[in-house]
């Protein structure tokens, strides 16, 4: 009784370590697959992200060389203000990999580009789409940058260059148009014309030194980079701080310096005031580290509280302990008997009884255990000069359905036990 109290927390114990480590198994590979992922994927913030001089593998040389292997006029610019009075220059192609690090009251520079210019985003976000009044919005978006073909959703594409280009690994982020836009890899690759095209690409994967041998990925970036229009790329090291507010601070005149100058004075410095949205937007403390940071610190409470709930509970080795009272061994059996009968066990009472018997049998005539079930019913009912189809059934046969057939089973089975094995009573060592 006190081994099984004792053993029972113990068990308990081991219920628990053995669901909990496999779910601490499972959280950690879950865990490491989206620290790995996000440290393979580019950051934007990065620098060097698709720069036509970085030659990482996230860096943008290669697509660089290509382009002005094909004559194509290739200017950098890393100041946000100098690539647009290069873009204003003329029809040009201006490449903005990472439009998110442009400050939203800026954006709306990129839409005043001269007539037959063509302005290539990539992966531009919600809060880009709505300041430049582009009439599209991103909709779904994959894990990782899948290629597919330029028809894959079934209708076709009317862009020329992804034609041309082919399979692609463009299918990462999808955006939605206005009617009459052109959609390519299944809205994974936009276009809407206007004044100034507006080309949305959704991965940087036919851009990037790593991905351009894949697929059609040069092709595709060269064609849409290319052309008989100069490029202007936009390499920009970090983000793009708010328009600076016109200067207001200035010696007052003859009418401000009495009192009639209040209200116009305070007129002009409510005037000269910043835009709400550029004294409200700063660099929130999510993109102050880069995103492999927070994962680490992810992993790291995960792995905390995995041993939090390792520790939170330690059963020792079971504890013997003195009986407060003595239990009559006869108690005991009329007690698990009771919880039998209550269960309706027959069963697994049934089993008991002929697994005790068989075991006494066999130790009498010295039988091996594994001995087949018709050769042991012969050999006991050789021994006692009985029917072996009755001993059989006694031994092995069917559990009884009734509590009076569960009686006499235990009665014939005590008979024939004592016809050829002592009762323990008599000098059974059990």
């Amino acid at each position: 009784m006190t081994a099984e109290t004792t053993a029972a927390p113990a068990a308990a114990g081991r219920r628990g370590h053995r669901l909990l480590i496999p779910l601490g198994l499972a959280a950690l590979v879950i865990v490491a697959t989206l620290v790995l992922h996000a440290i393979d994927q580019p950051d934007p913030d990065e620098p060097g992200f698709l720069s036509p001089v970085a030659t990482t593998d996230e860096g943008g040389s290669r697509l660089a060389e290509e382009l002005r292997a094909q004559a194509v006029p290739v200017r950098r610019e890393t100041d946000f203000d100098a690539a647009l009075r290069a873009a204003r220059s003329g029809p040009t192609t201006l490449f903005v990999p990472a439009p998110d690090l442009i400050h939203p009251d800026r954006l709306r520079g990129l839409t005043a580009l001269p007539p037959g210019s063509r302005l290539v985003l990539v992966e531009p976000s919600r809060r880009v789409l709505v300041e430049l009044d582009a009439h599209a919005e991103p909709t779904t978006r994959r894990w990782a940058a899948r290629a597919v073909p330029p028809d894959a959703d079934g209708a076709p594409c009317r862009l020329p260059e992804a034609v041309r280009a082919g399979t692609a690994a463009v299918d990462r982020q999808r955006y939605a148009g206005p009617p009459g836009a052109d959609r390519c890899y299944g809205d994974a690759l936009l276009r809407v014309a206007g004044r100034t095209e507006l080309v949305l690409v959704g991965a940087s994967d036919p851009f990037r030194n790593a991905r351009i041998d894949e697929w059609g990925n040069q092709a595709l970036g060269t064609g849409l980079l290319g052309g008989d229009r100069p490029l202007v790329w936009l390499d920009l090291p970090g983000p793009v701080p708010a328009p600076t507010p016109p200067s207001w601070s200035r010696a007052p005149s003859v009418e401000e310096s009495d009192g009639h100058g209040r209200a116009e004075r305070t007129e002009r410095t409510e005037r000269t005031k910043p835009p709400e949205s550029a004294r409200r937007w700063q660099n929130p403390l999510w993109g102050a580290f880069p995103p492999w940071f927070w994962a680490m610190l992810v992993q790291l409470a995960l792995a905390g509280l995995l041993v939090v709930l390792w520790r939170a509970r330690r059963l020792g080795p079971p504890v013997s302990e003195p009986l407060p009272v003595a239990v009559r061994s006869a108690e005991t059996v009329r007690g698990r008997a009771r919880l039998y009968r209550r269960a309706r066990a027959r069963d697994s009472v049934a089993e008991t009884l002929r697994a005790a018997a068989r075991h006494r049998l066999l130790t009498r005539l010295n039988l091996p255990p594994d001995l087949p079930e018709d050769e042991v019913a012969a050999r006991v009912a050789g021994s006692a000069g009985a029917d072996p189809q009755r001993v059989a059934d006694l031994l092995y046969g069917p559990a009884p359905k009734k509590d009076r057939e569960l009686v006499e089973l235990a009665r014939d089975l005590d008979a024939l036990t004592r016809t050829l094995a002592p009762h323990p009573t008599e000098g059974d060592p059990r």
